[in-house]
């Protein structure tokens, strides 16, 4: 009841400045992306991408994960936003849905920079949400342009610093003892463009054991030498000394008391910290009109130490140094007298990991248990040529060729020399073709192949947890590199000045997908096996009248294994941790007075936690609603904001552990919960 007092009383104060909506034109903008490694406008891509802007990443959000304003994308799932021992999970088109911590089979970017390594593990611990502009998502196979683990593709572009320099504090507070307090920067000075964001989260969680402290700083320099050459310099740091984790829980212990730790978690005092340092360069040169170069290069070292819920080999650490580089080459001409963009580059970087293990004596690190190093490095080479035969007709065609070779040294040898190494190398083709019958209309079909090796993680023997002690599994899972072939025909278009609108079907085969089939002590087993995976997205954007839009999304996800040589009896069953049917909705209004007030209810079918689908993680509908108002005073902005997230106390898991060992899939979320805050920005 005191909650709901708080939202009325919030909105009569903030929308009570706001005046009545007036009926105008639309206010969508045409949309420019270069997630595809060319800047062009969406109705000229022949591939399914989607983009959030600045507003959909940041108005009066609580920014603890990029997937508050992803969920609008349709053909991406989300979970774990809660769990930051492990990580938020995405998948798109069902790349990633494996991962029991992290990201696979997703290529991440940050401002032109990699944060997925060479042998293919990404995550979100770094991500800026509160310097965040732009977020470009391409959904399905795009190795021809970024090489192995390329199933999609997020590319994360932070904010420039405007011509009017400005500094900006904000803080937000929320349940769980939730406090996140940023400071921002930016501005032009002469030729330098800079903006720097700091920021710390503290949260004790919702549920026993959960805790976080998570330092980050984003910073980003742009030198303009002419208008012809630039150099941008993007510097990085974050610090995470405290991320416990809760662990899974059996559907008998969600019922008991959901807010519980797992007895072993709490046993072992499980959790994770790390301390992350990124850099990278990236220079912009135009030759000509018609001639441009981009290089990059970038460094990063990460210091990791997990406590895992076991005795035996349940401490696991690793130091890595990831660094690598590349440039590009783009020409804008003609081609047998026809429009022709031909763009032409190289791709290197490699990774270095000092991995230890320990055995976990209740919460202290015990004796060594496994040192080794393990080295990836990756080359690739890749083309792609654009050519318009026609006003309203333009075909494209790419290829890449990519070397990955991976090794691990083993120095523990007190159970035997394990050292591996392997190599792997693929030629990744793709076809679009685009065609404009009509300015409202644009269709599009498209043939892209992927490919991706195991991760080391992936490679790497697991530990099994059988009551109070550990025992380790040495040696390697005898996996493989998946490739994937997808087959892809879609329309977007906009209606009368004030409807945007896309639709996608895809059929997509992948052979040798990485496949989770066991996950023990928190890390997985994995074998190689086929799915067969079909399924529909669709999404619209309707100005309903001026400050008012309606934002919906559909995805139809039919995944299903339809080979897998370990246990024939699953051939035919979903594929878990990903649900059938996902329906987004959103209803915005903003008022130029700077009032805001958005609604939105995302809704989940049931999906099975295991691969012989016999565990249900039962369907749900989360609704969230946030508000705000900006208030001017000079060049001083207040703009106060509240926000209730899971509006009517739905009770569900926020996170579903695939084949969890002792059937401890479910991570229940959190019931209803508010949060508000305060940001001051002053422009000099």
């Amino acid at each position: 009841m005191q909650c709901k007092r708080v939202i009325a009383t919030a909105a009569v104060v903030l929308g009570a400045i706001g005046a009545p909506p007036v009926f105008a034109e639309s206010s969508l903008e045409e949309i420019v992306v270069t997630a595809t490694r060319g800047e062009k406008t969406l109705a000229e891509v022949p591939q399914a991408v989607g983009v959030v802007n600045q507003d959909d990443l940041q108005l009066g959000r609580q920014e603890l994960g990029i997937d508050e304003a992803l969920m609008r994308i349709p053909g991406l799932f989300m979970q774990n936003r809660y769990n930051f021992t492990q990580d938020l999970r995405v998948s798109i088109r069902g790349s990633g849905t494996r991962a029991t911590f992290g990201i696979r089979g997703i290529k991440i970017y940050i401002d032109g920079i990699p944060a997925t390594t060479t042998d293919g593990q990404g995550g979100v611990d770094d991500i800026d949400m509160g310097s965040a502009q732009r977020i470009e998502v391409i959904r399905g196979p795009s190795s021809a342009l970024y090489g192995s683990a390329a199933g999609g593709v997020i590319s994360i572009f932070t904010e420039d610093g405007p011509e009017t320099p400005f500094v900006e504090a904000g803080a937000t507070i929320g349940e769980y003892d939730m406090q996140k307090y940023q400071l921002k920067a930016g501005g032009q000075t002469g030729n330098l463009n800079y903006l720097v964001n700091a920021s710390h989260l503290g949260m004790d969680g919702y549920r026993d054991h959960s805790a976080v402290d998570h330092w980050l700083i984003n910073s980003k320099f742009r030198y303009d030498f002419s208008a012809d050459t630039d150099l941008t310099m993007i510097a990085n740091f974050v610090r995470s000394p405290v991320a416990d984790d809760p662990g899974g829980l059996t559907e008998d212990l969600v019922k008991q008391d959901p807010r519980q730790a797992y007895t072993n978690n709490l046993l072992y005092d499980a959790g994770e910290a790390l301390e992350q340092k990124r850099l990278g360069f990236v220079l912009r040169h135009a030759i000509d009109a018609n001639q441009e170069i981009t290089i990059h290069n970038f460094y990063v070292w990460r210091d990791f130490k997990t406590f895992l819920p076991l005795g035996g080999s349940g401490v696991s650490a690793f130091k890595r140094l990831y660094l690598g580089g590349g440039g590009q080459y783009d020409l804008t001409g003609q081609l047998f007298g026809l429009p022709n963009h031909f763009t032409a580059g190289v791709d290197v970087d490699a990774q270095r990991d000092d991995r230890s293990r320990y055995d976990n004596l209740f919460g202290v690190e015990g004796p060594l248990t496994l040192s080794q190093d393990e080295d990836a490095e990756s080359y690739g080479i890749y083309m792609r040529n654009e050519l318009s035969i026609t006003d309203t007709v333009e075909v494209s065609v790419g290829v890449r060729y990519d070397i990955v070779d991976m090794a691990v040294n083993d120095k523990f040898l007190v159970n035997g020399d394990q050292s591996l190494k392997l190599n792997f190398d693929e030629v990744s083709p793709s076809a679009g073709i685009v065609w404009h019958p009509m300015p409202e209309l644009n269709l599009y079909a498209n043939y892209g192949r992927a490919f991706e090796t195991p991760t080391f993680t992936e490679l790497g023997g697991a530990a099994q947890d059988f009551g109070n002690i550990g025992i380790a599994i040495g040696g390697f899972n005898n996996v493989t590199a998946q490739t994937a072939d997808s087959f892809e025909i879609g329309a977007r278009g906009r209606l009368m000045d004030r409807v945007d609108y896309e639709l996608a079907f895809y059929t997509m085969q992948v052979d040798n997908e990485v496949t989770n089939v066991a996950t023990l002590g928190d890390r997985g087993v994995f074998e190689n096996a086929d799915t067969d995976r079909q399924g529909v997205e669709a999404g619209i954007v309707v100005d309903l009248m001026e400050g008012l839009r309606l934002t919906t999304s559909y995805t139809y996800s039919d995944f299903k294994f339809d080979r897998f040589p370990s246990d024939p009896t699953l051939v035919g069953n979903r594929l878990p941790s990903v649900p059938k049917h996902l329906v987004y909705n959103e209803l915005a209004y903003t008022h130029e007075s700077g009032f805001y007030i958005i609604g939105d209810v995302l809704w989940v079918d049931d999906y099975f936690a295991d691969n012989a689908n016999t565990a249900v993680n039962p369907s749900y509908a989360v609704a969230t609603i946030r508000l705000g108002r900006d208030f001017d005073f000079g060049n001083l902005r207040l703009s106060p904001f509240l926000g209730v997230n899971n509006l009517f106390d739905e009770k569900y898991n926020g996170n579903v552990r695939p084949n969890s060992f002792g059937g401890r899939y479910f991570e229940p979320a959190p019931d209803r919960n508010v949060y508000g805050g305060l940001t001051a920005r002053y422009s000099f």
